[in-house]
Protein backbone atom coordinates (compact mmCIF):
# COMPACT_ATOMS: atom_id res chain seq x y z
CA UNK A 1 0.00 0.00 0.00
CA UNK A 2 1.31 3.46 -0.91
CA UNK A 3 1.67 5.71 2.11
CA UNK A 4 3.60 8.78 0.94
CA UNK A 5 0.38 10.61 0.09
CA UNK A 6 -0.73 10.66 3.75
CA UNK A 7 1.51 13.70 4.17
CA UNK A 8 -0.46 15.50 1.46
CA UNK A 9 -3.81 15.21 3.28
CA UNK A 10 -5.51 18.60 3.45
CA UNK A 11 -9.21 18.03 4.14
CA UNK A 12 -11.32 15.93 6.54
CA UNK A 13 -12.74 14.11 3.53
CA UNK A 14 -9.27 13.13 2.32
CA UNK A 15 -8.37 11.95 5.82
CA UNK A 16 -11.50 9.81 6.13
CA UNK A 17 -10.98 8.20 2.74
CA UNK A 18 -7.34 7.40 3.49
CA UNK A 19 -8.31 6.05 6.94
CA UNK A 20 -10.94 3.74 5.44
CA UNK A 21 -8.43 2.54 2.83
CA UNK A 22 -5.90 1.92 5.61
CA UNK A 23 -8.46 0.02 7.66
CA UNK A 24 -9.20 -2.31 4.75
CA UNK A 25 -5.50 -2.84 4.12
CA UNK A 26 -4.71 -3.62 7.76
CA UNK A 27 -7.75 -5.88 8.10
CA UNK A 28 -6.37 -7.99 5.26
CA UNK A 29 -2.69 -7.89 6.22
CA UNK A 30 -2.47 -7.62 10.03
CA UNK A 31 -3.46 -10.99 11.50
CA UNK A 32 -3.75 -9.68 15.07
CA UNK A 33 -5.98 -6.79 14.05
CA UNK A 34 -8.00 -9.08 11.77
CA UNK A 35 -8.64 -11.47 14.65
CA UNK A 36 -9.70 -8.59 16.88
CA UNK A 37 -12.12 -7.30 14.24
CA UNK A 38 -13.48 -10.83 13.71
CA UNK A 39 -14.21 -11.13 17.42
CA UNK A 40 -16.27 -7.96 17.12
CA UNK A 41 -17.96 -9.19 13.93
CA UNK A 42 -16.61 -6.14 12.12
CA UNK A 43 -15.81 -6.49 8.42
CA UNK A 44 -14.70 -3.79 5.95
CA UNK A 45 -18.03 -4.12 4.18
CA UNK A 46 -19.70 -2.93 7.41
CA UNK A 47 -17.45 0.10 7.95
CA UNK A 48 -18.58 3.35 6.31
CA UNK A 49 -17.16 6.02 8.65
CA UNK A 50 -14.28 6.68 11.05
CA UNK A 51 -16.52 6.18 14.05
CA UNK A 52 -17.29 2.59 12.99
CA UNK A 53 -13.65 1.48 12.71
CA UNK A 54 -12.57 -0.89 15.54
CA UNK A 55 -9.71 0.44 17.69
CA UNK A 56 -7.16 -2.09 18.92
CA UNK A 57 -6.46 -1.87 22.69
CA UNK A 58 -2.92 -0.59 23.13
CA UNK A 59 -2.13 -3.49 25.47
CA UNK A 60 -1.85 -5.77 22.41
CA UNK A 61 1.56 -4.22 21.76
CA UNK A 62 2.68 -5.86 25.02
CA UNK A 63 1.57 -9.34 24.09
CA UNK A 64 1.71 -9.58 20.29
CA UNK A 65 3.79 -8.53 17.30
CA UNK A 66 1.34 -6.07 15.76
CA UNK A 67 2.44 -5.82 12.14
CA UNK A 68 1.15 -5.91 8.57
CA UNK A 69 4.47 -7.04 7.15
CA UNK A 70 6.51 -10.22 7.35
CA UNK A 71 9.72 -8.32 6.56
CA UNK A 72 12.31 -7.86 9.28
CA UNK A 73 11.88 -4.79 11.46
CA UNK A 74 14.46 -2.04 10.99
CA UNK A 75 14.04 -1.15 14.66
CA UNK A 76 12.10 -2.36 17.68
CA UNK A 77 10.98 0.47 19.92
CA UNK A 78 10.08 -0.43 23.50
CA UNK A 79 8.18 1.43 26.18
CA UNK A 80 9.66 2.33 29.53
CA UNK A 81 8.46 0.36 32.52
CA UNK A 82 9.23 -0.68 36.05
CA UNK A 83 11.54 -3.61 36.69
CA UNK A 84 9.82 -6.85 35.78
CA UNK A 85 6.89 -5.19 34.02
CA UNK A 86 5.85 -6.13 30.50
CA UNK A 87 6.74 -3.42 28.00
CA UNK A 88 5.19 -2.58 24.66
CA UNK A 89 7.13 -3.38 21.50
CA UNK A 90 6.64 -1.57 18.22
CA UNK A 91 8.23 -3.40 15.28
CA UNK A 92 9.09 -0.55 12.91
CA UNK A 93 9.50 -1.81 9.37
CA UNK A 94 10.44 1.53 7.81
CA UNK A 95 12.44 4.04 9.84
CA UNK A 96 12.32 6.51 6.93
CA UNK A 97 8.56 6.69 7.39
CA UNK A 98 8.96 7.45 11.11
CA UNK A 99 11.54 10.12 10.32
CA UNK A 100 9.29 11.71 7.69
CA UNK A 101 6.37 11.74 10.11
CA UNK A 102 8.14 13.38 13.06
CA UNK A 103 10.07 15.84 10.89
CA UNK A 104 7.00 16.97 8.97
CA UNK A 105 4.99 17.10 12.20
CA UNK A 106 7.63 19.23 13.92
CA UNK A 107 7.95 21.56 10.93
CA UNK A 108 4.21 22.05 10.78
CA UNK A 109 4.08 22.96 14.47
CA UNK A 110 7.32 24.92 14.91
CA UNK A 111 8.79 25.78 11.52
CA UNK A 112 12.28 25.13 10.20
CA UNK A 113 14.27 22.86 12.54
CA UNK A 114 17.50 24.64 11.55
CA UNK A 115 16.33 27.81 13.31
CA UNK A 116 16.62 26.05 16.69
CA UNK A 117 19.25 24.75 19.01
CA UNK A 118 17.79 21.47 20.31
CA UNK A 119 18.70 20.58 23.89
CA UNK A 120 17.41 17.22 25.10
CA UNK A 121 17.13 16.35 28.80
CA UNK A 122 15.92 12.75 28.70
CA UNK A 123 17.91 10.81 31.31
CA UNK A 124 15.48 7.95 31.93
CA UNK A 125 15.19 7.35 28.18
CA UNK A 126 18.91 7.62 27.45
CA UNK A 127 19.67 5.07 30.16
CA UNK A 128 17.85 2.28 28.34
CA UNK A 129 17.69 0.99 24.78
CA UNK A 130 14.82 1.09 22.31
CA UNK A 131 13.36 4.55 23.04
CA UNK A 132 11.48 6.04 20.09
CA UNK A 133 11.69 9.45 21.81
CA UNK A 134 15.50 9.30 21.97
CA UNK A 135 15.57 8.28 18.30
CA UNK A 136 13.41 11.28 17.40
CA UNK A 137 15.36 13.72 19.58
CA UNK A 138 18.68 12.50 18.16
CA UNK A 139 17.38 13.01 14.63
CA UNK A 140 16.10 16.51 15.44
CA UNK A 141 19.45 17.39 17.02
CA UNK A 142 21.29 16.32 13.87
CA UNK A 143 18.82 18.08 11.57
CA UNK A 144 19.23 21.33 13.48
CA UNK A 145 22.82 21.46 12.17
CA UNK A 146 23.87 23.44 15.23
CA UNK A 147 27.03 22.66 17.16
CA UNK A 148 25.36 23.52 20.47
CA UNK A 149 22.51 21.03 20.00
CA UNK A 150 22.82 17.85 22.02
CA UNK A 151 21.77 15.54 24.84
CA UNK A 152 22.32 16.16 28.54
CA UNK A 153 22.19 13.37 31.10
CA UNK A 154 22.84 14.49 34.68
CA UNK A 155 25.11 17.51 34.21
CA UNK A 156 22.57 20.16 35.15
CA UNK A 157 25.24 22.82 35.71
CA UNK A 158 26.56 22.53 32.14
CA UNK A 159 23.02 22.57 30.75
CA UNK A 160 22.10 25.64 32.83
CA UNK A 161 25.15 27.56 31.64
CA UNK A 162 24.54 26.60 28.00
CA UNK A 163 20.86 27.50 28.23
CA UNK A 164 21.49 30.92 29.75
CA UNK A 165 24.27 31.78 27.32
CA UNK A 166 22.35 30.77 24.20
CA UNK A 167 19.14 32.44 25.34
CA UNK A 168 20.96 35.71 26.11
CA UNK A 169 22.46 35.68 22.60
CA UNK A 170 18.99 35.69 21.04
CA UNK A 171 19.27 32.16 19.68
CA UNK A 172 15.98 30.25 19.42
CA UNK A 173 16.15 27.19 21.66
CA UNK A 174 13.97 24.14 22.19
CA UNK A 175 14.60 22.36 25.49
CA UNK A 176 12.77 19.05 25.41
CA UNK A 177 12.78 17.07 28.62
CA UNK A 178 11.06 14.48 30.74
CA UNK A 179 9.05 16.12 33.51
CA UNK A 180 11.08 14.99 36.54
CA UNK A 181 14.36 16.12 34.95
CA UNK A 182 12.97 19.57 34.11
CA UNK A 183 11.84 19.88 37.73
CA UNK A 184 15.32 18.87 38.91
CA UNK A 185 16.80 21.55 36.66
CA UNK A 186 14.69 24.42 38.03
CA UNK A 187 15.32 23.24 41.60
CA UNK A 188 19.05 23.58 40.97
CA UNK A 189 18.87 26.98 39.28
CA UNK A 190 16.52 29.80 38.32
CA UNK A 191 16.06 31.17 34.84
CA UNK A 192 14.56 34.15 33.05
CA UNK A 193 14.40 32.90 29.47
CA UNK A 194 13.29 35.04 26.53
CA UNK A 195 14.05 32.88 23.47
CA UNK A 196 13.51 29.35 24.72
CA UNK A 197 10.64 26.89 24.32
CA UNK A 198 10.35 24.48 27.25
CA UNK A 199 8.70 21.24 26.10
CA UNK A 200 7.84 18.47 28.56
CA UNK A 201 7.29 14.95 27.35
CA UNK A 202 5.36 13.85 30.45
CA UNK A 203 6.07 11.19 33.02
CA UNK A 204 7.76 11.11 36.39
CA UNK A 205 8.94 7.56 35.59
CA UNK A 206 8.87 6.63 39.27
CA UNK A 207 11.37 9.40 40.11
CA UNK A 208 8.86 11.73 41.80
CA UNK A 209 5.25 11.78 42.89
CA UNK A 210 2.90 12.41 40.01
CA UNK A 211 1.61 15.96 39.58
CA UNK A 212 -1.41 17.24 37.73
CA UNK A 213 -0.53 19.14 34.56
CA UNK A 214 -1.54 22.55 35.89
CA UNK A 215 0.70 22.20 38.93
CA UNK A 216 3.64 20.89 36.90
CA UNK A 217 3.37 23.68 34.33
CA UNK A 218 3.08 26.36 36.99
CA UNK A 219 6.26 25.19 38.72
CA UNK A 220 8.12 24.95 35.40
CA UNK A 221 6.83 28.32 34.15
CA UNK A 222 8.02 30.06 37.30
CA UNK A 223 11.33 28.19 37.33
CA UNK A 224 12.22 28.92 33.70
CA UNK A 225 10.65 32.37 33.61
CA UNK A 226 8.40 31.58 30.64
CA UNK A 227 4.69 32.20 30.16
CA UNK A 228 3.75 28.80 28.73
CA UNK A 229 5.05 25.26 28.90
CA UNK A 230 4.80 23.25 25.69
CA UNK A 231 4.12 19.51 25.60
CA UNK A 232 4.76 16.61 23.24
CA UNK A 233 2.25 13.77 23.07
CA UNK A 234 3.62 10.61 21.56
CA UNK A 235 4.15 7.01 22.49
CA UNK A 236 6.06 3.89 21.59
CA UNK A 237 3.11 2.49 19.66
CA UNK A 238 2.77 5.54 17.38
CA UNK A 239 4.87 7.09 14.62
CA UNK A 240 3.33 10.58 14.91
CA UNK A 241 3.19 13.20 17.64
CA UNK A 242 0.79 15.92 18.76
CA UNK A 243 2.07 19.17 20.26
CA UNK A 244 0.70 21.65 22.77
CA UNK A 245 1.94 25.24 22.87
CA UNK A 246 0.33 25.87 26.22
CA UNK A 247 -2.56 25.13 28.58
CA UNK A 248 -2.53 21.44 27.65
CA UNK A 249 -4.35 21.92 24.33
CA UNK A 250 -2.86 19.65 21.67
CA UNK A 251 -2.91 19.88 17.88
CA UNK A 252 -2.36 16.90 15.59
CA UNK A 253 -0.76 16.83 12.13
CA UNK A 254 -3.18 16.24 9.21
CA UNK A 255 -2.47 12.48 9.12
CA UNK A 256 -3.39 11.97 12.80
CA UNK A 257 -6.78 12.29 14.51
CA UNK A 258 -8.22 11.77 17.99
CA UNK A 259 -11.65 10.32 18.76
CA UNK A 260 -13.04 9.88 22.28
CA UNK A 261 -14.79 6.68 23.33
CA UNK A 262 -17.36 6.22 26.07
CA UNK A 263 -15.62 4.76 29.17
CA UNK A 264 -18.64 2.51 29.77
CA UNK A 265 -19.09 1.46 26.13
CA UNK A 266 -15.79 1.42 24.20
CA UNK A 267 -17.60 1.08 20.87
CA UNK A 268 -19.46 4.38 21.24
CA UNK A 269 -17.72 7.58 20.13
CA UNK A 270 -18.51 10.65 22.24
CA UNK A 271 -19.18 14.17 20.92
CA UNK A 272 -16.76 17.06 21.39
CA UNK A 273 -16.05 18.30 24.94
CA UNK A 274 -17.09 15.00 26.54
CA UNK A 275 -14.41 13.19 28.53
CA UNK A 276 -13.57 9.59 27.68
CA UNK A 277 -10.86 7.26 26.45
CA UNK A 278 -8.64 8.53 23.65
CA UNK A 279 -8.72 6.59 20.39
CA UNK A 280 -5.92 7.54 18.04
CA UNK A 281 -5.79 7.27 14.27
CA UNK A 282 -2.17 7.50 13.12
CA UNK A 283 -1.98 6.93 9.38
CA UNK A 284 1.83 6.78 9.55
CA UNK A 285 1.36 3.48 11.40
CA UNK A 286 0.63 1.70 8.13
CA UNK A 287 2.97 -1.22 8.95
CA UNK A 288 1.47 -1.93 12.38
CA UNK A 289 -1.99 -0.64 13.36
CA UNK A 290 -3.30 2.85 12.66
CA UNK A 291 -6.30 2.53 15.02
CA UNK A 292 -5.33 2.37 18.69
CA UNK A 293 -7.44 2.63 21.85
CA UNK A 294 -5.15 4.18 24.46
CA UNK A 295 -5.45 4.24 28.26
CA UNK A 296 -5.45 8.04 28.29
CA UNK A 297 -8.52 10.05 29.22
CA UNK A 298 -9.32 13.31 27.47
CA UNK A 299 -11.66 15.31 25.28
CA UNK A 300 -11.73 16.70 21.75
CA UNK A 301 -12.91 20.13 20.63
CA UNK A 302 -14.52 21.61 17.52
CA UNK A 303 -11.25 23.07 16.23
CA UNK A 304 -9.68 19.58 16.00
CA UNK A 305 -7.66 20.07 19.18
CA UNK A 306 -7.74 17.80 22.23
CA UNK A 307 -6.72 17.70 25.87
CA UNK A 308 -5.61 14.96 28.27
CA UNK A 309 -7.04 14.78 31.77
CA UNK A 310 -5.56 11.54 33.08
CA UNK A 311 -5.37 7.79 32.59
CA UNK A 312 -7.67 4.85 33.10
CA UNK A 313 -7.15 2.78 36.19
CA UNK A 314 -6.82 -0.83 34.97
CA UNK A 315 -9.99 -1.74 36.83
CA UNK A 316 -11.91 0.78 34.71
CA UNK A 317 -11.08 -0.72 31.34
CA UNK A 318 -14.12 -2.38 29.81
CA UNK A 319 -14.12 -5.22 27.31
CA UNK A 320 -11.13 -7.06 28.77
CA UNK A 321 -12.52 -10.36 27.48
CA UNK A 322 -11.73 -9.07 23.99
CA UNK A 323 -8.09 -8.52 24.82
CA UNK A 324 -6.95 -12.14 24.62
CA UNK A 325 -6.37 -13.65 21.18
Amino acid sequence: MEYQDIFAIQTPQEFEQKALDTFRYQFENNSIYRSFCDLLYKHPSDIKSLEEIPFLPISFFKSHEVTTSQSKAEAIFTSSGTTGSITSKHYVKDLALYEASFLKGFTQAYGNIEEYVILALLPSYLERTGSSLVYMADHLIKKSNHEDSGFYLHDYFALSEKLKSLDASGQKILLIGVSFALLDLVENDHFSLKNTIIMETGGMKGKRKEMIREELHQVLSEGFGVSEIHSEYGMTELLSQAYSKGKGIFTTPPWMKILVRDPEDPFTILPHSKTGGLNIIDLANIHSCSFIATQDLGATYHDNTFSIVGRFDNSDIRGCNLMVL
